[in-house]
């Protein structure tokens, strides 16, 4: 599979753990978003929006969204599961999932941050706080969730890795890079944080180690 990524994007962090989890082989496709690459026609043409992540499998359109993505993955190859067996717990995954990869991160992606600044003249120090501000309100919430619900486990929902955890640590490490958030700051998120980047699926796609991340 081919993937269209960036270093620092959340949603492509999403997907590269899905891939590494389910062990399918990806090729990588870098873009900087920043300088916009998105904007290419050649990478307008696979996905006219303009983000990323985008997945091209075999000879079929390309795939787009991240968690639209992570389902595709989970319907076409379903071992290991990202979703639990149980009707509620199922929903219970997508909705923690959704708390921070559609509640929080699209107030915070470049497209955001750019229009900030060109069309508002927002400055770097209230674009920062704005950025804050997301990032710390997806983690209070998802945090008051897991804290209270009894379904809690090791990870999100109970003792296996689903979508949940998937965008949990996607979220919580945009907060720790970028926010200058540390995830032990949750108790309950923060330990299943810490127990999803003691996976090698998780660990090994971390933003800072990706190609195309900054040296320095």
């Amino acid at each position: 599979m081919k993937l269209f990524t960036y270093w620092r994007s959340q949603a492509a962090f999403r997907v590269r753990i899905a891939l590494r989890v389910k062990g399918i082989a990806m090729e990588k496709v870098s873009l900087d978003l920043l300088k916009g690459d998105q904007f290419a026609a050649s990478y307008q043409a696979l996905n006219p929006e303009g983000v990323v992540p985008t997945l091209v499998d075999g000879e079929g359109p390309p795939l787009t969204q991240s968690l639209a993505i992570l389902e595709y993955l989970d319907e076409k190859y379903p071992d290991p599961p990202l979703l639990p067996a149980e009707l509620r717990a199922r929903a219970h995954a997508r909705a923690l999932a959704q708390m921070v990869a559609m509640d929080a991160h699209p107030f915070i992606v470049p497209r955001v941050r750019k229009y900030l600044e060109d069309e508002l003249h927002v400055d770097d120090a209230a674009r920062a706080k704005w950025v804050r501000h997301w990032l710390d309100a997806g983690s209070h919430a998802i945090e008051a969730v897991l804290a209270r619900d009894p379904r809690t486990g090791k990870f999100c929902v109970g003792d296996q890795v689903t979508v949940a955890d998937i965008c949990l640590a996607a979220h919580l490490t945009s907060a720790k890079l970028f926010g200058g958030r540390d995830p032990a700051n949750y108790p309950a998120a923060g330990r299943i944080y810490a127990n999803c980047m003691a996976i090698d699926a998780f660990a090994a796609e971390h933003p800072l180690r990706q190609p195309d991340a900054p040296k320095s």
